[in-house]
């Protein structure tokens, strides 16, 4: 087990660790940015908190909500993200077929080990929710709050045939240019709120990069382990059941083709405390990029932390 920082200035550090397969994998820290000893006493502990991306996505996908929350002036906390086997700078797997999620509920976990932290808050992007609430049913101490982004027990059938209709198909783009017009063209018709200067920062999330140009951000074989949707989509009910000791924050796009407005409010229904973000202009997954994303991430949080998340409440940051 490594632990690299990077380059001076970057506020974040590169973390690699073995995976029990002998699989390297990555991850990142943002440390907690240190406050004055006044600030320090005002407020209660900051639960760390743990950022797990979607199915093709890396951890760069958070970079900009985790520079907010570690640099938080009156709440800083410390922030890491982590690749999946067979993404960002994750080895990739020589057997597709562990690309699934319980072995990366797995790797998650022993991230946390590798990392000495639990009862993290976590924050899942579709795949991350996904395991997140598989590790709140099989190892519920480990979470301590979660925010589930546009993700639910009900995975809408349309918007998974949409993924796997691109999903290790899409060609490889010689420069960034082409790079930010391909993601903007796959995308832009669910994400309608975002500028040019977006989609090319979005671009270099979702791309690595090799001699400056981008390379694969996720292992092509990765297309192989998504199911056949020949049938009803098992919903996840019992899985969202183990959700309901912690706090919950639900985030959906507005454009979203994979959780339903019905989802989420039976999910509201069922969840003692649960609170909603919808976010305009998006689709899935919400990068959640945007200001009033971050600042609703921050209260929940914040007030999980504290123990005052009230039963059902919007989230109007």
């Amino acid at each position: 087990m490594t632990e690299n920082t990077s380059t001076p200035g970057s506020r974040f550090v590169d973390l690699s660790f073995t995976a029990r397969d002998g699989l390297r994998l990555h991850g990142r820290r943002y440390p907690a940015a240190a406050t004055p000893s006044k600030s320090r006493r005002t407020f209660h502990p900051r639960r760390p908190v743990v950022c797990l991306p979607g199915l093709t996505r890396n951890g760069r996908d958070f970079h900009e909500l985790a520079m907010h929350l570690s640099s938080d002036e009156a709440a800083p906390r410390d922030v890491f993200t982590f690749d999946y086997r067979g993404r960002g700078l994750s080895d990739f797997d020589p057997d597709w077929k562990n690309y699934a999620i319980p072995i990366e509920m797995l790797d998650v976990m022993d991230f946390l080990v590798f990392c000495g932290i639990h009862d993290v808050g976590i924050i899942g992007t579709s795949r991350g929710g996904l395991i997140a609430m598989m590790m709140a049913a099989a190892q519920p101490s480990t979470i301590g709050a979660l925010v589930l982004n546009d993700i639910g027990p009900v995975i809408e059938a349309q918007g998974l045939l949409k993924i796997a209709g691109y999903v290790g198909r899409a060609p490889l783009p010689p420069t960034w240019a082409d790079a930010t017009k391909l993601v903007r063209d796959l995308f832009q018709n669910q994400f309608t709120s975002l500028t040019d200067s977006d989609w090319e920062l979005i671009a270099r999330q979702l791309y690595n990069e090799t001699n400056h140009r981008p390379a694969p951000g996720y292992d092509p074989k990765l297309a192989r382990s998504l199911p056949v949707l020949d049938g009803p989509i098992p919903a996840l009910w019992p899985q969202f059941q183990a959700t309901k000791r912690v706090p919950l924050l639900v985030i959906r796009g507005e454009n979203s083709d994979l959780l339903s407005p019905q989802t989420v409010d039976e999910m509201r229904r069922r969840h003692p405390r649960c609170w909603h973000l919808s976010i305009a202009g998006e689709g899935h997954a919400p990068f959640l990029r945007d200001a009033r994303s971050k600042a609703a991430i921050a209260e929940f949080l914040a007030l999980a932390d504290a123990g005052h998340t009230g039963a059902g409440k919007q989230s109007a940051a």
